[in-house]
This record gives structure tokens, C-alpha cells and sequence, in this order.
């Protein structure tokens, strides 16, 4: 995977900082916390850490309020502990990407107190007001319009009322916003997960969302309306691209966006020629049923549809998600690891998901999440998948010396970090072991996809490559590069090709097979012969299959397939 940049190999593993780990007492966890965990990642084997905001806010939606683009607010620490936060990791070869929230800040901000200040002040239209409301609906609940007595205008909040949008139509505001990217950027931050990316222009003529004749009862209040024109503005293109060109002024970063759109909208965000982002997130396996069928149409609609060029990623969990174990069980979550990590392309994981973390139960008067307060027994709170991770067995799971923000649930006494570590066969072992086959075999990061389909709720698909010298010419087309030119080796005897052949044991034409059970029944299924590399239950290592495989209820095998004498692999 040399030739990959960093982010295209990587498994990014989200953490949300609140509830990773607490350092002083206060129940909330903070930057050291962090910090203090960054062994336990470096085991895990991600590549990367992907930080929810940590800037300075009044948390009225914990952190998505903004009131200072660069600096920390004090709930987590210091910029001096981000600072050693981010060395500490560089130094253990963990990339950092930050969350940035540009849609919207706090109305603490002060650039939202000037705004609100007057109808002249300069800052006015960094901010979008109007004289009179139009349809567009929060994302939270009720109208996107909020009057503002002091100036007797409405300003647009497409979340809180706390959450005013910001006018990206301002050159003014623009500058200040990339300036803040750069400010990061110049720390060494590696990159950053742009939130709500898709909603970040409106239409200029303010006009009205047409009515969804889809929309049900029990879905989210804002889905009543087709969000046409506040949202996925084709504006939105040029200045995605102009955000890039920002993170490109620094080296070997990266640019993610947070977008939950259909595939044939996800793909326009790569840009034209690849200069959008870098990695449009890919949320469809959030949405879909949990079935082979399901699964292997989704596979093959996102693979086909991918422009020239560009690069693939998967998600399964993060912070606005029911965790997926508990969307699909504590056995098929273990399915679900197998499934996101012999996936093409980037992968990025939740906290927590390596130990089969379930939604907790939040009672009425614990509560804390802003939507579920506004519309609440929808169903729509967020805080079940937010809970402090459990470390231990201990009463508060390791994660504080004091009272959590929110309740670990009974659950943590046997899922934590702890007693998985102690049990071999635990889903802990098994993401640890399927992050380290991801970087044993790169075929699983950058080989070819091929043959999704399922045969009796089994998914299966091959991961191929062609990776041995012997079959391509690594060096062809760079004629000042060639061994017969240049010996690259010189004076590095020890890694000299004559003393050691970094392929050795490599098969020309690598091939694997997956095998995914997403039944509650045994499956039979056809295969050619083969070495299990890996099984879900971690017991079936090493053994030899050939014509027929059993694939117990719930599990999953990742198969080397023999190559055949001088040909192509045995299919």
C-alpha cells in the first residue's frame, strides 16, 4: 500500500469526546482523556482519530454551536493539551482529523452578536436574514425562522434556534471560515470531516419547499416538506471545491464530507475532475435493510456508480445512528465488522463499536439531546448511541472518577474493554484481528470487488490483485527510477532485494473470498478450495475448504482461494 496516500489505506475511528474518556472528574470526557488512550487505539490498529468539535461553545447541541472556530473550549481542555493531544498521536503514527461545523454557528458567537446588532452593521450579512418567513422547516423540529425583536427580521437556523446558518454567499465570511481551516492546518491537524456538507448553500430566491407525498407518520417532523431548496444547492460544488483547494495548500491531507443523499447525488460531491472532496461519506449501509440482498445491491449501486478516479469508503456507526448492534444484533454485529473491513477503499468506525456496544436507554429525566427534547417519543434522540465508553466493570466503567453525563447502562459490566481483552474469542479481538488481515493482505484496501450477491441470505463477494513484481513492473514509465538505471537499494543492505524479497509469500494473483451468514440458520455453500484467514468466531484459522463450506448461523469467513499452477486463481 505504498503508493496509497495515508487516508486512502486508513480505518478512522470516530470519537466523541464527551464520552471517551474523563481525566478530571467532571463526567464529561476531555482532550487528556484521550490522550491517556491512545495505546489502547495503537493496539486497536486504526490509522486515524476523527475528533467530534472540541471548539469553545455553550453546547446547546454539544458542540455543533460554535462560538470560536479556533480555539478549545474549556469542558476539554486547553489549546496546550490539544496541542500535546496532537504530537502524542503523530508520534504513534495516529493521523487527527477534526470536525468542522461551517453551516452554522452558535448565537453566541461574535460574529452572530454584531450580526443581530443592527441591519448595517458589517457583519449583517454574514448571517441570512429576511423581513418575512418562508416554508423551510428545522432539522430539529418547527420552523427554520427565528424573529430577532432587535432588528425585527427573522434569521435562518436550519437546526436550533441557538444554530443561526451562516451566508457562504459572502466572500467576507468565506475568507474568515477557510482562515480558520488554516489555522488548524498549520498546527498539523491531518484533515477534516466537514458536518452537514450537503445544506451549507440556500437558494438565493428563498423559495418554498414543495409537500412530500412520501412522507409517514412517525418520520422526523422536517421530512414533511422535500427539502428542494435548502439543500443541495448545485452552488454547493464550487465551493466545496474552493474548500479543497484550502486543505490542498497543505500537504497529505484530507477533506471529508458529511452527506446523506442518494448515490447518484453522493457521487457529484467528488467534484468535477476529482477536486470536490476527497471522501464523500458513505452512509448506505446505515440506511439499508440488513440482508444479503439488501446489502449486495448496495455494494454494486455504489461501486458502479463511482466516477473515474475516485476513492470508496464505508461506514456502519456513528454519532447520529443507532449503534448497529442494536440495529441488528449482538451476532450480526460481529458479521458487520467482517463485512466494513473487507470493504474497498477507507473505512471509518465508531467508538465502541469494536466491543458490541449496544444503545443505551435514556430515561425521560436523563435526557440530554436537544432534538429529542423538541420532538420527543419519535424516537429520534441520539443520546442512546452516545454513552460513555466502558473501560471496566467498575460502577461509573472506568470512563470517570465521577458522575457520567449520561448513564453507561447494565450492560457495561460485561461489554467492556477489560473483560473483552481477557476473552480470545471476543468481538474485540476479532476487529483488532481484521484490522491487522486489512494490513497484511492489501487486497482488501485497494484490490477489485467483484461478485456481490447472495445465495441464501449469505453474501459473498472476492477481493483480487495482482501484487507480485514477477507479473507487473513496478518501475515501468519511470525510466530514472529503474533498477537497471539506479540501484534504490544502495546502501540499504539489509533491505537490499538480493537479502529479501518484500513480496515473499505473496501470491501472484492474491484472491479472497468473503462469506457473510446474515441468517439465524446454517448455510451451506458451494466454494472452491481454499485457507480460512479469518472467521467471525475466531476458531477457524488455518483450516482447509474445498467444494462445500458450512457457514454456522451469524458467521462470517474471509477464505484464501488457491491459484492455480501458471493461471489465473481457481474460481
Amino acid at each position: 500500500m505504498h503508493d496509497l496516500t495515508w487516508w486512502q489505506h486508513a480505518v478512522i475511528y470516530e470519537i466523541y469526546p464527551r464520552s471517551f474518556q474523563d481525566s478530571n472528574g467532571d463526567g464529561i470526557g476531555d482532550l487528556n482523556g484521550i490522550l491517556r488512550r491512545l495505546d489502547y487505539l495503537v493496539l486497536l490498529g486504526v490509522d486515524a482519530i476523527w475528533i467530534s468539535p472540541i471548539y469553545p461553545s455553550p453546547m446547546a447541541d454539544f458542540g455543533y454551536d460554535v462560538a470560536d472556530y479556533c480555539g478549545i473550549d474549556p469542558i476539554f481542555g486547553t489549546m496546550a493539551d490539544f496541542d500535546r493531544l496532537l504530537a502524542e498521536a503523530h508520534r504513534r503514527g495516529l493521523k487527527v482529523i477534526l470536525d468542522f461545523v461551517p453551516n452554522h454557528s452558535s448565537d453566541r458567537h461574535p460574529w452572530f452578536q454584531k450580526s443581530r446588532s443592527s441591519r448595517h452593521n458589517p457583519k449583517r450579512d454574514w448571517y441570512i436574514w429576511r423581513d418575512q418567513p418562508n416554508n423551510w422547516l428545522s432539522h430539529f423540529g418547527g420552523s427554520a425562522w427565528e424573529f430577532d425583536e432587535t432588528t425585527g427580521q427573522y434569521y435562518l437556523h436550519s437546526f436550533l434556534k441557538e444554530q443561526p446558518d451562516l451566508n457562504w454567499r459572502n466572500p467576507a465570511l468565506k475568507a474568515a471560515m477557510f482562515n480558520a481551516l488554516r489555522f488548524w492546518l498549520r498546527k498539523g491537524v491531518d484533515g477534516f470531516r466537514v458536518d452537514v456538507m450537503w445544506l451549507m448553500i440556500k437558494d438565493d430566491q428563498f423559495r418554498d419547499n414543495p409537500p412530500n407525498p412520501g412522507y409517514r407518520l412517525g418520520q422526523a417532523p422536517h421530512s414533511h416538506l422535500l427539502p428542494v431548496y435548502n439543500s443541495d444547492r448545485l452552488e454547493i460544488h464550487g465551493l466545496v471545491a474552493e474548500m479543497r483547494a484550502v486543505v490542498d495548500e497543505f500537504p497529505d491531507r484530507v477533506l471529508i464530507g458529511e452527506i446523506y443523499l442518494p448515490i447518484p447525488q453522493l457521487m457529484t460531491y467528488y467534484g468535477v475532475d476529482l477536486r470536490g472532496a476527497n471522501l464523500p461519506f458513505n452512509f448506505q449501509l446505515l440506511q439499508c435493510a440488513w440482508s444479503a440482498s439488501a446489502v449486495a445491491e448496495v455494494i454494486s449501486e455504489y461501486q458502479q456508480a463511482l466516477p473515474d478516479g475516485a476513492w470508496p469508503n464505508w461506514v456502519l456507526g456513528n454519532h447520529d445512528n443507532a449503534r448497529i448492534a442494536s440495529r441488528i444484533g449482538a451476532r450480526q454485529a460481529r458479521v458487520a465488522a467482517m463485512l466494513l473491513l473487507t470493504l474497498p477503499g477507507t473505512i471509518t468506525m465508531y467508538y465502541g463499536e469494536e466491543l458490541g456496544m449496544c444503545n443505551v436507554p435514556i430515561a425521560p429525566d436523563q435526557v440530554q439531546d436537544p432534538f429529542e427534547k423538541n420532538e420527543p417519543g419519535l424516537g429520534l434522540g441520539r443520546d442512546p448511541e452516545r454513552t460513555p465508553m466502558p473501560w471496566d466493570a467498575s460502577t461509573a466503567g472506568g470512563f470517570t472518577n465521577g458522575w457520567p453525563w449520561l448513564p453507561l447502562g447494565d450492560e457495561h459490566e460485561i461489554v467492556n474493554v477489560a473483560a473483552l481483552e481477557r476473552d480470545d474469542n471476543s468481538i474485540l479481538r476479532l476487529y483488532r484481528n481484521l484490522i491487522q488481515l486489512r494490513q497484511t493482505h492489501p487486497v482488501l484496501v485497494n484490490g477489485k470487488l467483484e461478485g456481490a450477491v447472495a445465495e441464501q441470505n449469505v453474501l459473498r463477494y472476492e477481493r483480487t490483485s495482482d501484487l507480485h513484481p514477477t507479473n507487473k513492473d513496478p518501475f515501468a514509465g519511470t525510466p530514472a527510477l529503474h533498477p537497471t538505471n539506479k540501484d534504490p537499494f544502495a546502501g540499504t543492505p539489509a533491505l537490499h532485494p538480493t537479502n529479501k524479497d518484500p513480496f515473499a509469500g505473496t501470491p501472484a494473483r492474491e484472491r479472497l473470498l468473503v462469506l457473510l451468514n446474515m441468517a439465524a440458520e446454517a448455510a451451506q455453500i458451494s466454494v472452491k478450495s481454499g485457507t480460512v484467514l479469518i472467521s467471525t468466531h475466531l476458531d477457524r484459522e488455518g483450516t482447509k475448504v474445498g467444494s462445500q463450506v458450512k457457514l454456522r448461523a451469524g458467521e462470517g469467513l474471509v477464505i484464501s482461494l488457491e491459484q492455480s499452477s501458471g493461471g489465473p486463481a481457481v474460481r
